[in-house]
C-alpha cells in the first residue's frame, strides 16, 4: 500500500476524531428525538461497517 494511501486513511481518522471532539465539548442545545436517534444510529453503523470493511483490505494489502 502507498504512503499516500495511508496518509489519507490516518488523515480521514483524525478530521473524525475531531469532530467527536468537537461535539463532546460542545453538545447540542436541544436532545433529538429518540426516531431520530435511531436513523442516525443505522446510518453511523453502516459508514463504520464500511469503513471497517476499507481497513481491514489495507491491513490485508500492507501484508502482502
Amino acid at each position: 500500500m502507498s504512503d499516500t494511501r495511508i496518509e489519507s486513511a490516518v488523515n480521514r481518522i483524525e478530521t473524525a476524531l475531531a469532530r467527536i471532539a468537537e461535539v463532546a465539548d460542545n453538545p447540542p442545545a436541544t436532545a433529538p428525538s429518540v426516531s431520530a436517534l435511531v436513523i442516525k444510529h443505522e446510518a453511523l453503523r453502516e459508514v463504520a461497517n464500511s469503513t471497517l470493511a476499507e481497513l481491514d483490505t489495507l491491513i490485508d494489502e500492507m501484508d502482502q
